[in-house]
């Protein structure tokens, strides 16, 4: 089961890359990391 889900977390990471700020962690904080993480897998599932 953990495999399953690491594969899905592989993947996100995956189409998350296009967005620097993720890729990179731009953000200093937690929290506008963690908000900037939910905007783009939000831009993701809308694709």
């Amino acid at each position: 089961m953990k495999y399953k889900d690491r594969n899905v977390v592989e993947w996100f990471w995956a189409k998350a890359k296009p967005f620097r700020r993720v890729a990179t962690r731009y953000e200093k904080t937690a929290r506008n990391f963690l908000a900037f993480v939910h905007v783009a897998s939000i831009m993701i599932l809308l694709r």
